[in-house]
């Protein structure tokens, strides 16, 4: 190790005779500064940076608790380790050096081994600890790394899995998107967390992969469904349920999907449950399905338009949609702006990967068309 390498120690005492035992001792194995006042002590540090501080209590102006202080407050200096040196033997006097954050104490008079192997402790320690540090940084960078592996992975299936169904059901192309898209919009007004809204824009862009079950002369059927095909496109969130419920997902996205279709006042389907029975995340994602749905063109009847939409949840708010969701959702589309992109779906299903930046800057922009 050259000279420069050396670590830096620096000796804080007003006795002459102390600092050149210390400076004999440790010269050879350690670049040294001195102080002899604690003002001086303070400057030093805040220049200099020493990897470690001997330190003696009893200075005059300002005595070494009151230096070791100071130091521990200012996060630039807390982490270097302070050394008293002392002739004070009683136990209250060392219990007071390290409650105000001394590593060691080293008693006067000195024994050069002692101060030495003391020293060198320290100095070893706060090296592991740097190392450490800099591996705890290592990690949580490939962490990182590995994180977003997964989440594009994750992304990627469930943008497989609503293709599957819009290749069965072309002309419902994008609605699944959309449907997230407006659901994350409403639960953002409602000041749900981000965590909660990416769990609902999974379950946005899935809550019809159940249909992959249902007929295509079904989904794709001209004119007024009859009962029986009714009943069958019905089981769609029951299907959904089983597809999603054993994805390790950290959001309830399986019972999301499955409870969409329910209805505040039991009216709805497949189990018919009620008001608080059902998730939060269910009953924003019926208005923002309902609300594309029926905007939408349908092979059983032409698109009713947004205002037919937003008239039909108006008009069951509080009885079969959630009454927050519906006044939000209905406010985003006559004040804040918000319109469906018909963009969305097939190959170009953006939002599947949209970053959750993307989605929470992108949420209430979209211009009318």
């Amino acid at each position: 190790m050259t000279a420069t390498e050396r670590p830096l120690v620096l000796i804080v005492d007003d006795n002459a005779t102390n600092i050149d035992l210390l400076v004999g001792s440790l010269k050879d194995d350690y670049r040294l500064g001195i102080a002899k006042k604690g003002i001086a002590a303070l400057e030093y540090v805040d220049k200099f940076r020493p990897a470690l501080i001997l330190l003696d209590i009893m200075m005059p102006e300002m005595d070494g608790y009151e230096v070791c202080s100071r130091l521990k407050a200012n996060p630039e200096t807390s982490s270097i380790p302070v050394i008293f040196l002392t002739a004070m033997q009683d136990t209250i006097n060392k219990t007071k050096g390290f409650e105000v954050g001394a590593v060691d104490y080293i008693t006067k008079p000195f024994h050069v081994a002692e101060v030495k192997a003391r020293i060198q402790t320290h100095i070893t320690l706060e090296e592991m600890k740097a190392q450490l540090r800099a591996q705890n940084a290592i990690l949580e960078q490939k962490v990182e790394e590995k994180t977003a592996e997964l989440q594009e992975m994750l992304n990627g299936s469930i943008c497989s899995m609503a293709q599957m169904v819009e290749i069965r059901d072309p002309y419902t192309a994008g609605h699944q998107q959309r449907v997230a898209l407006l659901a994350c919009s409403i639960a953002e007004k409602m000041g749900l967390s981000a965590h909660i809204i990416e769990g609902i824009r999974i379950a946005g862009i899935l809550h019809d992969v159940g249909k992959i079950r249902i007929p295509v002369s079904i989904l794709s059927r001209a004119g007024q469904l009859l009962d029986a095909e009714y009943d069958v496109i019905k089981i769609h969130p029951q299907i959904s349920f089983e597809i999603l419920k054993n994805i390790p997902f950290p959001w309830p996205v399986a019972l999301m999907v499955f409870q969409h279709h329910e209805r505040l006042d039991g009216s709805g389907y497949p189990l018919g449950l009620k008001g608080d029975d059902i998730l939060l995340e269910a009953r924003i994602l019926a208005v923002a399905d309902v609300v594309e749905a029926k905007s939408s063109f349908r092979p059983y009847r032409p698109a009713l338009g947004i205002d037919a939409a937003l008239d039909e949840v108006r008009q069951h708010r509080g009885t079969l949609y959630d009454g927050d969701a519906v006044d939000i959702c209905v406010d985003l589309f006559t004040n804040q702006k918000f319109a469906f992109d018909y963009s969305l779906g097939g190959s170009g299903t953006i939002f599947c990967v949209a970053s959750q930046q993307t989605l929470q800057s992108s949420m209430v922009l979209a211009p009318k068309r």
